[in-house]
């Protein structure tokens, strides 16, 4: 059927084009431009996911195949800290889709931190139950993957990888150059997940290190002192903010309203500024 369109004060000719019960039993119109030849033949919907479900299976076995020794120290390490199998991680790693910074993190002189969260996030559900629009149901359930750590709200576990070289990462060197460590923020509650991780791991770790480097004093050098109490300092400053956003501490409101609205000109205000009762007031 020919049909005219008007747009921007033009006619634009149109033709649409029906195909019938040969494709699922139902028709489906499309409207192109009466010159335009096609070539393609029209993928439907469940074709595409089809298509895109064969091309990630493709993509996983391509990762899977380039998984080596220091990929599996990694694997291991999240498997044992958020208590998944070696084989749920994984799989995980494979279909994320910043699989490329594990490579990246590998590479000589390459990223100094890989980052893994694991908590609720929102998986999108077909709704069964809905009509053919495609509708959803977002559900939270419990996800591994990776992040650069400044794209995505912090609410469960992270788990973090560090290099203390710029050396290339092999199968050899790797329980050597790279550090492992988790801290927990369920709930979102970062400063105490953070106190907690400095505090009760990392502080009597350092406190019980017995080499540092080039530092034969050990822990009898000032600065070595110096450090571990500047990092004391640092938790004691955590604990306090901490206390400070759970609202332990309380501020009185004060209605400034009844000492200002006289004010009419700078003189006004130099006098109420001078006013040690008026200050003192608006300042408690």
């Amino acid at each position: 059927t020919e049909s005219k369109y008007h747009r921007l004060g033009g006619n634009l000719k149109t033709r649409s084009t029906e195909l019938g019960s040969a494709v699922t039993g139902s028709s489906l119109t499309t409207v192109l431009p009466a010159s335009t030849t096609v070539k393609k033949s029209i993928i439907l919907p469940s074709e595409s996911r089809k298509e895109l479900a064969k091309q990630a299976k493709v993509t996983k076995e391509e990762r899977r195949a380039q998984i080596d020794g220091r990929h599996r120290y990694l694997i291991s390490r999240l498997a044992d800290g958020i208590d998944l199998s070696e084989q749920q991680v994984e799989e995980t790693i494979i279909s994320d889709d910043k699989f490329q910074l594990i490579e990246q993190f590998f590479a000589p002189s390459g990223l100094k931190k890989l980052l893994f969260f694991y908590q609720d996030v929102l998986q999108q559900k077909l709704n069964a139950s809905s009509r053919s629009d495609g509708s959803t149901n977002s559900l939270p359930q419990k996800k591994l993957f990776i992040t650069m750590g400044s794209t995505e709200d912090f609410t469960g576990t992270c788990a973090f990888f560090l290099r203390t070289s710029d050396e290339v990462i092999t199968t050899s060197n790797v329980s050597q150059e790279v550090n492992f460590g988790m801290f927990d923020c369920t709930n979102g509650n970062i400063l105490q997940g953070l106190e907690f991780f400095l505090s009760q791991i990392m502080i009597p770790a350092l406190k019980s290190q017995q080499k540092w480097g080039a530092v034969k004093e050990g822990l009898k050098n000032s600065q070595i002192q110096e450090f571990l109490y500047s990092v004391d300092k640092f938790v004691g400053a955590l604990s306090s903010s901490r206390q400070n956003i759970e609202d332990k501490i309380q501020l009185t409101k004060v209605d400034i309203d009844i000492y200002v609205r006289n004010l009419q000109n700078p003189s006004d205000y130099i006098t109420a500024g001078n006013s040690y009762t008026k200050v003192n007031t608006m300042m408690l």
